[in-house]
């Protein structure tokens, strides 16, 4: 099986976390960022993840993607969440700061799915668009945007680690590990001691890097 891919995108880093946490033989390709028709031509969409599976098909649809990777060896590893309702619903408000915060960062690390300036200013325009203010002005405003951020961290007080449920994962860190690791590259925003704690250890069972040694 192949995992197309871009190493910043949150959706991605969902299939990736079962493909680490299960130790599946995977290949992973970082796809480029401005090269659309290479999603298009697999799944007919511009969208990643973009799974090959073991008959040679293609799939998308991250969650869809994890479902059929923790199901592919037989032995399904994942368990149901706990609280997927009250992590949804954090993750629709904490959307426009978490973008504003991370997206203008992409491009200030190195990152596979950004290899020149093509790629790097196809996702500046597409993004800034979305965001309505340019990167640099997002950048500009980042001690507001981080200041709002902890707030929001402080509400998952309900967020246990793996350590305390014997190292087993289940489909609330599936939908809320991506979003913590990925802030994890901006500077001075400061988790509270048991979300660091809880996104150390997801990385760790994952395999999945984190960002705080080039955070910007």
């Amino acid at each position: 099986m192949k995992l197309f891919v871009f190493e910043h995108c949150p959706f991605c880093i969902r299939a990736m976390m079962v493909a680490g946490y299960k130790n599946l033989p995977i290949d992973v390709e970082f796809l480029q960022n401005q090269d659309v028709e290479a999603r298009i031509s697999k799944v007919g969409a511009n969208m990643v993840p973009i799974l090959q599976k073991l008959d040679g098909g293609y799939m998308a649809e991250s969650l869809d993607v994890v479902d059929y990777l923790d199901l592919s060896d037989g032995n399904i590893k994942l368990k149901p969440g706990n609280h997927q309702e009250a992590i949804n619903d954090w993750l629709l408000r904490v959307t426009n700061t978490n973008n504003l915060l991370v997206m203008p960062r992409w491009l200030k690390i190195k990152l596979p799915e950004f290899p020149h300036q093509a790629a790097k200013d196809y996702f500046e325009n597409k993004k800034s668009k979305m965001l309505g203010v340019s990167f640099d002005e997002a950048l500009a405003q980042s001690e507001t945007r981080i200041e709002a951020m902890q707030s929001y961290l402080a509400q998952l007080d309900f967020v246990e680690p793996p350590s305390k449920r014997a190292d087993q994962l289940n489909y609330d860190d599936i939908l809320l590990f991506p979003i913590l690791r990925n802030l994890t590259v901006v500077k001075g925003l400061e988790f509270p001691a048991h979300l660091t704690n809880y996104t150390e250890q997801v990385a760790k069972l994952c395999k999945i890097k984190l960002f705080h040694s080039v955070a910007v």
